[in-house]
C-alpha cells in the first residue's frame, strides 16, 4: 500500500511540475511575440547629402516619396516591396541605430555623400548615425541596400 501511495505522488508531483513549465514557455512565447508586434514600422527614409546635392527616399506602405535636389517624385509602392524593406527595419535594434559604427570616413572630407536612415515606429523616429553613402554599418546593410534596389529598379 505504501509503494502505491508514494508512486502516486510522484506521478502527481511530476504532471503538476510539467503542467507549470509548460505554462511557462507559452507565456514567454507570448511575450516575445507581443514585442516583435509592438514595433510596427510606419515609415522608412534614406537621406544623402553632401555640399551641393542631396537626396531622400521616404517610404510608407503604399508611396515611395523620392526627393532629389528638390525635384520630388512620388510613386506608388507594392505591398510586397513594403512588406521587403519593412521588415528588414523590424530586425533592427532601433533603440540602437544611433550607435552604430560607420566603417569609413569620406563623409568628413567631402568623398563621400553623408547618409542616414530614420525609422519611423509607434509614432516615434529613430536616426541612424551618418555613414558614407554606400557603406553603411553592416547592421544596416540589408536595409540600405533594398532601398537602393527599389530605386535602381524603378529608374530602368
Amino acid at each position: 500500500m505504501n509503494i502505491q501511495l508514494v508512486l502516486f505522488n510522484i506521478i502527481l508531483i511530476t504532471s503538476a511540475t510539467s503542467c507549470v513549465h509548460k505554462n511557462n514557455s507559452e507565456n514567454n512565447t507570448t511575450n516575445i511575440t507581443t514585442a516583435v508586434q509592438q514595433q510596427k514600422i510606419e515609415q522608412i527614409q534614406l537621406a544623402e547629402r553632401t555640399r551641393g546635392f542631396s537626396k531622400s527616399i521616404v517610404f510608407t506602405p503604399s508611396l515611395k516619396t523620392t526627393n532629389t535636389n528638390e525635384d520630388i517624385v512620388n510613386t506608388k509602392v507594392s505591398s510586397a516591396e513594403w512588406k521587403v524593406v519593412s521588415k528588414l527595419a523590424e530586425t533592427l535594434d532601433l533603440s540602437k541605430i544611433s550607435d552604430l559604427q560607420s566603417p569609413t570616413t569620406g563623409r568628413h572630407s567631402d568623398r563621400a555623400m553623408a547618409a542616414s536612415i530614420i525609422i519611423t515606429s509607434n509614432g516615434k523616429e529613430y536616426t541612424s548615425s551618418s555613414f558614407d553613402s554606400g557603406h553603411p554599418p553592416k547592421e544596416l546593410e540589408a536595409l540600405y541596400n533594398a532601398i537602393n534596389r527599389t530605386e535602381k529598379t524603378k529608374a530602368q
